[in-house]
């Protein structure tokens, strides 16, 4: 089946944050008297802070303080590790070549739209987008298929069908294989190669720049 779109998540797949965010969300619990080992957090990265908080806090903390640590997760980010975040190789001729194939290029994230758009300027893609959806586009985040199916919405004549999701987690994967699209893995974001198949990935990259070396013989040429 032709691939008409490919919908790429963010952080840890075009750019180097998983670490980062995960510092952050280390930053953030520990204000709130939870001091939680970096990998097991780093483990939780791609996920929604929806999805986050609930496995550390139990439900009636979650739901009385549960707003106010995300928004401090938020905040540590931006102010203390966003102007590390660096670009992946490669991102923009990934972009520009998957276009010139024909096949469309979306963003689809866990994070909020103003960390989406520091992350486009980052990797030099604002204008080689389609399509984008965020976690404020959708009721849950990631592994739940709501982004992805909240940026197919938006991609006239395309379904699940037509689209291929490109991500670094297996939340990623996950999230696809609900909404009814197949995925690609990258191991730039640091998952487990093992953890990215069992999820539903049907091929493994290292990173967007050995994807674009790889492109004639990838999932998004041959379907």
């Amino acid at each position: 089946m032709a691939v008409k779109a490919a919908v790429f998540d963010v952080d840890g797949t075009l750019v180097d944050s998983v670490d980062l965010h995960a510092q952050a969300w280390q930053d953030a619990l520990r204000h709130f008297g939870k001091d939680v080992p970096f990998e097991q957090l780093r483990s939780q990265i791609g996920k929604g802070g929806d999805q986050i908080v609930p496995l550390f806090f139990d439900k009636d903390e979650a739901e009385r303080i549960g707003e106010d640590v995300r928004e401090y997760e938020k905040q540590a980010f931006r102010s203390r590790y966003m102007s590390r975040v660096q670009p992946f190789p490669g991102v923009r001729e990934l972009f520009k070549r998957i276009r010139a194939a024909g096949i469309k290029t979306a963003l689809a994230t866990s994070s909020p739209r103003p960390d989406l758009d520091h992350n486009k300027r980052l990797a030099h893609i604002e204008d080689l987008v389609d399509a984008e959806s965020t976690a404020d586009d959708a009721e849950r985040s990631k592994p739940h298929p709501d982004i992805f199916q909240a940026v197919l919405a938006q991609l006239d004549g395309i379904g699940p069908d037509d689209a291929i999701a490109i991500g670094d987690s297996p939340y990623d994967a996950e999230a696809a294989r609900k909404a009814g699209m197949r995925a690609i893995g990258f191991r730039c974001g640091g998952f487990p190669e093992e953890a990215l198949r069992e999820a539903g990935c049907m091929a493994l990259y290292d990173s967007p720049e050995h994807l674009l070396r790889e492109f004639e013989s990838s999932p998004l040429v041959r379907g």
